[in-house]
């Protein structure tokens, strides 16, 4: 592996192996270090306790000197893994970039089942609670309050103890097939209401086809709240 970076790293510079040049393996560890660490401190601020380490650079590597800071940032995202990869890049006269590994743990606060929660069921605020994880060791996120997620439906099983993850729920049908539902179309500042029958099952945000009991025409509208629909005109 370090032969590759090394090998990269004189490819992406234009210099010839042999070259001296100004640029130190040091040099790019510790930019490297240094961007993880104020990583670091700005989440901690936030709440979540970060831990690093970045790999170690191929101490034979050298390239050409930059008259400004390196540039470094992450090519992912550190939210989705505990090896992200940083690229360092100088953007001088004679620019160039590298790729280096890093280990990085993000903990912090996140939902776990405070019982087994069965598919269908709607959450409520006793049903999770908030323990300290690795938030970045899960590519499918966190969820870190409860606030958002109460009257949520679970999409499938999840055992106690488990990290309550956003693709584990499913928002709740706002409508049901054979509700009656408030219909309002709308045109600028002028509105009309009036009752009506969902013929689907729709949350809120989706399309549903509703009947009109009064004129007995079927139209498209939008789900906008428990109960009502919406017809832009």
């Amino acid at each position: 592996m370090r032969t590759t970076i090394f090998g990269i790293a004189l490819l992406m510079s234009g210099l010839p192996g042999g070259v001296t040049a100004e640029t130190t393996a040091m040099e790019i560890e510790q930019a490297a270090t240094n961007y993880l660490t104020a990583f670091a401190e700005e989440q901690s601020e936030n709440g979540y306790q970060v831990s690093y380490e970045p790999s170690g650079v191929d101490s034979r590597l050298a390239l050409a000197s930059c008259e400004q800071p390196l540039a470094v940032e992450f090519t992912g995202d550190p939210w989705r893994s505990t090896h992200p990869s940083l690229q360092v890049a100088c953007e001088g006269i004679r620019p160039w970039r590298m790729f280096v590994t890093a280990s990085v743990s993000i903990n912090g606060p996140a939902l776990v089942a405070a019982r087994p929660l069965a598919r269908g069921e709607r959450i409520t605020a006793d049903m999770v609670t908030t323990q300290s994880v690795v938030v970045n060791a899960s590519r499918r996120g966190v969820l870190g309050t409860a606030d958002h997620i109460q009257g949520m439906e679970v999409r499938r099983s999840i055992n106690a103890g488990s990290v309550i993850t956003p693709d584990l729920l499913t928002a709740p049908d706002a409508v049901e097939r054979g509700d009656h539902v408030i219909i309002t179309a709308k045109s600028g500042a002028f509105s009309v209401t009036s009752r009506g029958k969902a013929l689907a099952n729709g949350s809120v945000g989706e399309q549903v086809l509703v009947q009109n009991l009064r004129s007995a025409r079927t139209v498209r509208a939008n789900v906008i709240a428990p109960g009502r629909v919406e017809i832009p005109m």
